[in-house]
């Protein structure tokens, strides 16, 4: 048991940290950090049960409709809820990059949770392929989705809503092609391979940009 709580928690404590040192400014409150990542993880249940009661009702029977929404639209939509309600109007979000901290935060809690209960049911021999596609894929999502929060908070109204819009309906999109791609294709290895090459070079864009939003606001401000 100590062998597979380690293995499911590893991966995304890993990328978990990666980011946050990556934060070059001004690192958020570790506290916070840590009940975003609670938050997240408390998400699991309620959501494995939502999943398993429309599978059992075969709501979406294809399997287009299970990728983009029995799970993909479900979870993300969630985890937006969580970050928007507990995080986005919190005075220690006050910088573009604090979004992708708390973003990832709490799509690795849930995600870490979510893999320990399934090395738990399916064997720690699956620790391995689980920590390089359906765990960084979520960090992945959280990146994005807290990429564009951020862009909202720290836009003028007009662009607000926008921004807001892009921080759900994005990560939603990518997850949902994601789970369409393991879903519908038996040799999904081949296609989800480079499909997270993608992930991984647009969620690193997207970190990059929002750090160097914040240079900018500080040479704006000293200049």
């Amino acid at each position: 048991m100590i062998a597979i709580i380690t293995a499911g928690i590893a991966p995304g404590l890993a990328i978990l940290s990666y980011f946050y040192l990556k934060d070059q400014y001004e690192m958020e409150p570790l506290y916070m950090v840590v009940r975003s990542f609670i938050f997240g993880a408390l998400l699991v249940f309620p959501i494995m049960f939502i999943e398993y009661v429309l599978e059992t009702e075969n709501v979406f029977p294809s399997s287009f409709l299970q990728a983009f929404f029995a799970s993909s639209l479900l979870e993300e939509f969630f985890k937006w809820f969580i970050f928007y309600f507990t995080i986005y109007s919190h005075f220690h979000f006050d910088e573009h990059y604090d979004g992708i901290v708390y973003g990832v935060s709490i799509s690795l809690g849930f995600a870490t949770l979510e893999n320990i209960l399934y090395l738990i049911a399916n064997g720690v021999e699956l620790a391995f392929g689980r920590a390089i596609f359906p765990v960084p894929s979520h960090a992945l999502f959280g990146v994005i989705m807290g990429y564009y929060l951020g862009k909202s908070k720290f836009s003028n109204d007009r662009l607000k809503k926008r921004w807001l819009f892009y921080s759900l309906v994005i990560p939603f999109l990518l997850h949902g092609t994601y789970n369409y791609i393991l879903l519908s294709n038996e040799d999904w290895k081949f296609w989800v391979t480079p499909f997270m090459v993608f992930l991984w070079w647009f969620g690193l864009h997207k970190a990059k940009k929002a750090r160097m939003a914040y240079k900018q606001n500080i040479e704006t401000i000293s200049g």
